[in-house]
């Protein structure tokens, strides 16, 4: 019981006796007592060792995975998870690729499709297009050193852009290619940001379980031109992303 063996709760104070166990899981993990990927106790032993009910302990370990410290894997136990990685894009457009770099992750991408669809009246409105105008559809799962962190599904116009079917999207940048050719550079995104629970086959892309808290983004993104681009719906892991800004007076 790694850490846990001189803790004990006060049941004297104020403080809600899970969270200061919640705390005390917090401490071990800050000062890497407990590190990524290490399992913690089983309930019904801590709930022994610090004479507390299984609810108490519960409510704890339940806001710590809420809150991305601790991940649970059926059947195996709860584990401490990595840190989840702050997500400066509501600040600054920059490529995915380049966020992971900044964190220290190595970043990759899986192109799950990439086609010719038909329009849809909701993404075409974002791009200004007619209803029935057709799109290319690219549908990425994108990786921080190896582990799924968001899937991201883009829609851009196949009449302006139709040279874009013939790329690999897992080793070139969609920004990139739209400007070497089409001159179409991405200056400005209005993006949407809505929390959401993920489903079947969601959860299963990001390796999460359905019904897991993901973070729903919806881009469209403009070149200097006022010209709408792409329109993309990106899902964020919920226990591995964060979301920061910085707001000044």
């Amino acid at each position: 019981m790694t850490g846990f063996e001189r803790f004990a709760v006060n049941k004297e104070t104020p403080i809600p006796l899970y969270y200061q166990l919640k705390l005390r899981v917090q401490g071990l993990i800050d000062s890497s007592a407990l590190q990524v990927g290490d399992m913690l106790p089983p309930e019904n032993e801590l709930c022994k060792h610090l004479g507390v009910s299984r609810p108490t302990v519960r409510q704890a370990l339940s806001e710590l995975v809420s809150e991305g410290w601790l991940t649970r894997q059926k059947g195996k136990g709860t584990f401490v998870s990595h840190p989840k990685i702050d997500v400066r894009f509501l600040q600054k457009l920059e490529s995915f690729n380049d966020q992971m770099r900044q964190k220290g992750l190595t970043p990759s991408t899986k192109v799950l499709s990439l086609s010719r669809v038909s329009g849809v009246r909701r993404i075409n409105e974002g791009l200004r297009l007619e209803p029935d105008e057709p799109l290319i559809s690219l549908m990425r799962l994108r990786y921080g050193d190896g582990e799924p962190v968001v899937s991201v599904d883009t829609f851009v116009s196949y009449a302006r852009y139709p040279a874009l079917l013939e790329h690999d999207f897992e080793k070139s940048s969609l920004y990139e290619r739209l400007e070497t050719l089409y001159g179409a550079r991405v200056c400005r995104a209005h993006r949407e940001i809505e929390a959401a629970n993920a489903n079947r086959s969601e959860a299963e892309l990001l390796g999460i379980e359905s019904g897991s808290a993901i973070c729903l983004v919806r881009s469209i993104g403009y070149t200097d031109t006022d010209l709408p681009v792409e329109y993309s719906v990106a899902r964020y892991r919920g226990d591995r992303n964060k979301f920061s800004i910085d707001l000044y007076r």
